[in-house]
This record gives C-alpha cells, structure tokens and sequence, in this order.
C-alpha cells in the first residue's frame, strides 16, 4: 500500500468539480452536482417513481438526460412481471421518453453501447451495479428509488467526495485470466467492504490493456468491494470504442489523475495472477481455480452484465469449439444484450457454443438477479455473475460459484471446477 501526499486531483475530484461547477472540491466535502444522466430500469423505475411523481404533481426535469431499460422482468413470465413491465411501458408512452430499450439486453451493457455515456460525465443509476458507467471516465453510481425521485425532478444530487484508491496492475495477463479474475482476487484480499464510500480507480499497464468490455466488468464489480465509483481514466481505447458505436468523443486530456495526488494505492501483478473461484456465499470467498479444482457443477451459466458481453462469449466459445459440455452438466447462455447476440451469432461464436450443447436464454438479468428461471434446488452452479449470495439466483440450497467465461466454460467442459489454462492449452 502507498499513500500519496496532498498535491494535484484525482479523477474523482475532477468528474465531481465539473458536475458540481467548482473548480475543485477537497474530500469529505459535501457538494451538490448537476446530472447528466439518470438511468432506470423496470424494476427500479417507473412502477417506485410514477406514483411519487404524481403524489408530488412533479415532471422530469429534462427527458433527453433519462434512460429506461426493460431487462429484469422480461420476457414476461407470470403476471406480477406483466403488471411490472406494464407500468414501465405505459409510463415511457405517457411521458414520451426519447431513450427506452425495451428487452434489449441489460441496462449496464446497452445503455453504453447506446453512446449515452462518455468520459466526463456525472451519471446516475438506479441499479447498484450502476458505477460500469465508470469505464469510460465517467463518474457513476447507484442510488435508490427516493433518491432517484429527487433527481428526476431537480436534475441534482448531493454527495460526499470521497477518498480515492487506486488499484494499479502492472505486468500482462496470462492467456485464460481476465478482468473477473482480477476483480476476484481483489475481494478476496479486501472483502465486499474494501471501498467503504471510496472512489476505486484501476490503473497500471495491465488495466490499459483491457478493452472497453474488460474495462467495464472491473468497474461493474466495483460494487462489490463496496465502493461508491470504479473509475478507468479514459484513453484511445475508449475513444476508439465510442466512434466504432457513433457515438461523439469529447476530449479526454484532463479526465486522468493527477501525478502525486491524495490516494491510497495497491500494487498487483497481473502476470501473476491465476484464474479465480469465488466459494458460495459471497464473492469475497475468492481464492485460485486450484483450491476448489474437481468440485462437481451441474449448471454452468454463462450470463449477466458481468459475464456474457461479446467478449465473454467469445472467451467461453474459445474453450469449447469443437467440444460438448460433460454429461448431466447445463450450459446455459443469456447475451448481455440482442446487440452482442446479434455479433456473436455474425462471428459464430454463438454457433460453437450451441454446437458445444448450449441452451440460449433471453438478453436479460435473468437468473443472475433470481427471476426468469432460477436455480433448483441443491444444485452447484458456476456462474459468470457477480453475485453468488444464498438464494439470489433462486432455491437457498443451491451453491453457486463465480468465475470468468473460460473458467465457466472449462468446467462444462469437465463436470468439475477446472482452470481453462488446461484446456486452452
């Protein structure tokens, strides 16, 4: 661990002064910043924020800044989730939102492929896996439904500016290791409260090798460690990502922190880290492939925002062409979003893993949030999720274990919990 003195501004600082139309703000400071962006999904949004709104007589203070996704209550399985979805819908029409996505993948994949966030940016979300917007320089995070009342209608947040921890990864990853191997290891060595209220920046050699999609998981899982933001300086990997999409790439030359400002930082090298398990119940029971090699799996689930971007998919397809899944074992696959299905499917990526015995399941949250069709009970899962608490993805008796795309898909492969290097190899 190495503490930086006082001098220049972190990432955080700056994304929080612009917002905030300060020329700095110092942390512990509790400063009211503008939004330039509010996102919702269906479970979150319109069913919690229309009867407030209406009790309150209130609008939206700019509709062209509001996000609403459709991805935890679709497809429509019983009738609490067509009331749900209803509401959603009718709400969008009522108030002519300009930005729905409507059972298009999951809000924290679609909404960045959409070009609605970029470096910058003040961002809030109504889901906790919310600060993903944080990969690409953004400053991000996820409040709850009263919160997000008050910025629908003000346009405007408080927060607290936080300390900031850089997590710097220096060295290259082995073939078969990933972000989600990265972010493993992180939780296991600072458990689920690591980043108590903390903006986490991931830094260092091995981080500016990532693509936008890796980048995106490590923010993502930010959550997990229980930081407030997972911050990535942006770089002309993201600005390359942002023109491929069509979206407008602002100047990205002050949203870095700065040399020698007030951070805490950790070292790691990324050329030594194995491929991660996390045990049940938590992610922080993370620890090498290794400790929990030949433990039996049922269901292998290659899903949710953290694990079934195009990049994943084609991880999870690169272990198995050319090969079924072990016998008795479930291989399921639910795309991140109908835009990476529709690339995987283009690649073939999505051929190889049906031709493997997959099962496709909908572009949504699925069972990674528990609805759609969860997990039986007493069954071992290994999951590309970012969660694995009791009963999250269904029955209480069911022992789900995370892992990267090639983890998942070596032990479908196997039957048993195995390190993918076996098999790439």
């Amino acid at each position: 661990m190495i503490t930086s003195p006082d001098e220049g501004r972190t990432l955080a600082q700056k994304l929080i002064a612009r917002a905030s139309g300060r020329a700095s703000v110092r942390v512990g400071e509790i400063v009211t910043c503008k939004v330039d962006l509010a996102m919702f999904h269906d479970s979150s949004g319109p069913r919690r924020l229309k009867p407030m709104l209406e009790e309150l007589g209130a609008g939206i203070w700019d509709k062209s800044r509001v996000v609403l996704v459709m991805d935890h209550y679709v497809p429509e399985r019983d009738e609490d989730s067509r009331r749900i979805v209803r509401i959603a819908r009718e709400w969008a029409r009522e108030q002519d939102l300009p930005h729905v996505y409507d059972s298009q993948g999951i809000c924290h994949v679609v909404v960045p492929q959409g070009g609605h966030i970029l470096p910058g940016m003040f961002c809030v979300g109504g889901d906790s896996h919310s600060p993903t917007g944080g990969a690409f320089g953004a400053y991000m995070f996820g409040i709850g439904s009263t919160e997000m009342l008050g910025v629908v209608v003000t346009g405007e947040i408080w927060l607290r500016v936080p300390d900031t921890l850089r997590m710097h990864w220096s060295g290259t990853l082995s073939g078969g290791v990933t972000a989600k191997d990265m972010m493993l290891h992180m939780l296991g060595r600072f458990g689920m409260n690591g980043g108590a209220y903390q903006a986490v920046e991931f830094c260092g050699p091995a981080v500016r090798a990532l693509g936008m999609q890796e980048r995106m998981t490590l923010s993502n899982m930010s959550a997990e460690l229980g930081a407030q933001a997972g911050l990535i300086a942006p770089d002309e990997i993201t600005a390359e990502w942002l023109s491929a999409i069509g979206a407008r790439v602002p100047d990205l030359g002050e949203w870095h922190t700065d040399e020698g400002a007030a951070c805490t930082r950790y070292d790691f090298d990324a050329s030594a880290l194995s491929p991660m398990v996390a045990a049940p119940h938590s992610p922080a029971n993370s620890r090498p492939v290794d400790d929990y090699h030949g433990v039996p799996v049922h269901v292998a689930y290659v899903g949710a925002c953290t694990g079934a971007k195009l990049d994943d998919l084609r991880a999870a397809a690169s272990v198995l062409k050319g090969h079924r899944v072990a016998p008795g074992v479930r291989l399921i696959v639910a795309p991140a979003s109908l835009r990476d299905q529709d690339a995987a499917r283009d690649e073939g990526v999505l051929q190889v893993l049906m031709d493997a015995g997959a099962e496709l399941f909908p572009t949504s949250c699925g069972a990674c949030s528990g609805y759609g069709s969860p997990m039986g009970d007493d069954v071992t899962v290994i999951s590309t999720t970012a969660r694995n608490f009791k009963g999250r993805m269904g029955s209480p008796t069911a022992q789900v274990y995370l892992g990267s795309p090639y983890t998942v898909a070596a032990s479908a492969l196997r039957g048993v919990i195995s390190d993918p290097r076996e098999v790439l190899a």
